[in-house]
């Protein structure tokens, strides 16, 4: 008798759609990636084909599959409506226009499974403007992947007003077994977290660069090569923990100290104008706009590595603590 896998619905076949199709099938499910160009998938399972390679040659495949037996886990189609069908799980990847997606939701809300999830991976899209009109509504969530999903683990997982507890407690387990790291959020918000967090720190950014503080050189390094260190490893009230000892006596210690800078920071204004035209100017000194894949390139081999040094450091903890050699953290 033949292996019943459990099936997933990939719904478009860009970048965002062929991650998924990877972590997925690495987990052993069973993933249909749809498209409705026929062309767009005509060369899907041999890009799979390549990154899989990739991966397997620099030691960061996950799940127990070869490339060749794991590409036996995708199939392709043009038609919604049968890879819809059946599948417990049903990920939106099409392009960031709001109409495209509600049309798709709207096909899709006819013929899934009752107990099906279902979730988008936009990046700025609330989840109750997304499904708000959708019979299925209680199953609905954002879940939006970082790029590049397969290294960089994180996954906002948003609720609209609606969404059922258990659909959230099924999506958390569920990016926890595909091997990612679920940022579960109790409510929408526009940005989510991690835009919140990046746009804070490039919001400082502009302020000191507009204010004559520093140059562009200086607020690049201080985060490449200061917060982002630490940060790669721990989070926020992580460091201010360590710090502390302890986040009660860090909060007490430097409260005010944060208040009074966080006050000094002044309102947001838009960024742009001559400003924004040197920072132009200091970047493409250090990456030509004729460059920029190439440094994309750059940065998604090196964001791999880190991937797997991390990786290598926790299985390196884990055999310490099975051989009793570490204690391990409660």
């Amino acid at each position: 008798m033949a292996e019943q896998r459990e099936k997933v619905a990939v719904i478009g076949s860009g970048q965002i759609g062929k991650s998924w199709a990877l972590l997925f099938s690495s987990a052993g499910f069973q993933v249909c990636l749809h498209d409705n160009d026929s062309a767009q998938l005509s060369n899907v399972l041999e890009d799979l084909k390549g990154q899989l390679m990739t991966l397997t040659s620099q030691g960061l495949s996950r799940g127990k599959l070869d490339p060749e037996e794991q590409l036996k886990h995708v199939t392709l189609t043009d038609n919604l409506a049968e890879c819809v069908k059946d599948a417990g799980v049903i990920m939106e990847a099409v392009p960031e226009v709001m109409e495209v997606k509600k049309k798709v939701f709207e096909q899709v809300d006819d013929v899934m499974k009752d107990d099906a999830i279902l979730s988008s991976s936009t990046s700025s899209m609330l989840p109750s403007v997304l499904s708000a009109d959708l019979k299925h509504r209680q199953q609905f969530l954002v879940m939006h992947p970082v790029n590049p999903p397969f290294h960089v683990r994180a996954v906002e997982l948003v609720p609209a007003p609606w969404t059922s507890g258990d659909v959230m407690q099924r999506s958390r387990a569920l990016m926890v077994r595909l091997g990612q790291a679920p940022v579960v959020m109790k409510k929408e918000i526009e940005g989510f977290v991690l835009n919140r967090m990046q746009f804070a720190i490039l919001g400082e950014s502009w302020r000191l660069l507009k204010e004559g503080v520093v140059g562009v050189d200086g607020i690049n390094k201080a985060v490449w090569s200061g917060l982002g260190p630490r940060y790669a490893f721990l989070g926020p009230f992580q460091v201010g923990h360590l710090n502390g000892p302890g986040i009660k006596t860090y909060l007490d210690k430097y409260g005010p100290t944060i208040l009074r800078l966080q006050s000094s920071m002044g309102p947001a204004g838009l960024m742009g104008g001559e400003l924004a035209e040197e920072v132009e100017r200091e970047m493409i000194k250090e990456v030509p706009l004729d460059r920029l894949a190439e440094r994309r390139r750059w940065r998604e081999v090196r964001i791999a590595h880190l991937s797997k040094l991390k990786r290598d450091i926790d299985l390196q903890e884990k055999k310490e603590i099975e051989e009793g050699k570490l204690e391990p953290l409660p």
